[in-house]
């Protein structure tokens, strides 16, 4: 790779992908560069291979990292020298030469459910159709209610409310952190609590990656860096790393940062070919003055659930 230019040289050229949503995110960050860091930024819209491809689960084609690979792409030959992600998309593990500068502050890491017609899970008729492709969602759902039925909904969250209202689905499950930021809050009937359904790894926070030898943009991104969610997030990816965690595997891990310095963390994961089986859970407290700390907890977590039998739930294909 070659040597960076200085942060202040020329503006930032920030990768993003093209949907509605993606551009949201990246234009807060190029405000927020320009408002905080004097950093002038421009966008480069890019379209991934997991926009492209709807018509498969993102398991069955390559997992998440289909919406991060052509940004990275271009941080690697200069196109570009920050990328904004939706952290639940970005691998636990980055190819080498790239390195996470920071993770902003986390919005509603909740899931939330969307219908015209039902308040809420409980309200939805028997066998009504629920739309997800979350492997981490279907196996809540399920454990909540396993006599609806799950149906497959891919696309970006215009075209997602878009099935809805055509009423191909009685609801959808979407992240709330989406709908807030693009102005649909009104949209959600009802959020789910993080102990009716924990959130993804990663959920409602944005995570800006460079190339690792760009010291200087590293050294500028360090101060959008939100430490509590960073700790949070760090503990929670721990967990996924440590089983081998990606979209073919429903595991769901959510942490919080007490103002004390104390991080709880909340995991589960279920059968990826059964979703009726019982999810497996564990729940840890513990101080977290530093990255490694966060690390070392998530690793018990993960710990925790091979003990209860995860082995064997993570030997299970998926559907």
């Amino acid at each position: 790779m070659s040597r960076a230019a200085s942060p202040s040289s020329s503006p930032v050229v920030i990768a993003t992908r093209e949907s509605r949503l993606a551009l949201w995110q990246a234009e807060h960050v190029r405000d927020r560069l320009g408002a905080e860091l004097g950093l002038p930024a421009d966008l480069l819209g890019m379209t991934t291979r997991g926009d492209q491809i709807l018509d498969r689960s993102l398991s069955k084609v390559g997992g998440k990292g289909l919406f991060v690979k052509e940004l990275e792409t271009a941080l690697e030959s200069g196109q570009a020298r920050l990328a904004v992600h939706s952290l639940k998309d970005v691998p636990m593990d980055l190819p080498p030469g790239f390195v996470l500068a920071a993770i902003l502050e986390r919005e509603d890491p909740r899931d939330a459910f969307v219908s015209n017609q039902y308040a809420d899970l409980a309200a939805l008729p028997q066998g009504a159709c629920v739309g997800t492709s979350s492997l981490r969602r279907v196996v809540q759902i399920k454990a909540l209610r396993p006599d609806l039925r799950i149906e497959p909904l891919r696309g970006n969250l215009d075209t997602r409310l878009r099935k809805l209202d055509e009423g191909q689905y009685d609801a959808i499950v979407l992240a709330a952190a989406g709908l807030k930021r693009l102005g649909l809050a009104a949209r959600i009937r009802s959020v789910f609590s993080e102990s009716q359904m924990i959130p993804a790894a990663g959920q409602g926070a944005l995570g800006l990656e460079i190339r690792a030898d760009d010291a200087e943009l590293a050294a500028a991104l360090a101060r959008l860096n939100h430490e509590p969610t960073w700790l949070a997030t760090h503990a929670e990816r721990a967990v996924s790393r440590a089983l081998g965690g990606s979209c073919s595997v429903p595991l769901a891990a959510h942490a919080t940062v007490a103002p004390d310095g104390t991080l709880h963390l909340a995991v589960a994961l279920g059968h990826g070919q059964d979703p009726l089986q019982p999810m497996l859970r564990a729940e840890l407290t513990g101080p977290v003055p530093d990255t490694a700390a966060a690390e070392a907890l998530g690793r018990d977590a993960a710990e925790r659930l091979r003990a209860a039998g995860a082995d064997a739930y993570l030997a299970a294909p998926a559907p």
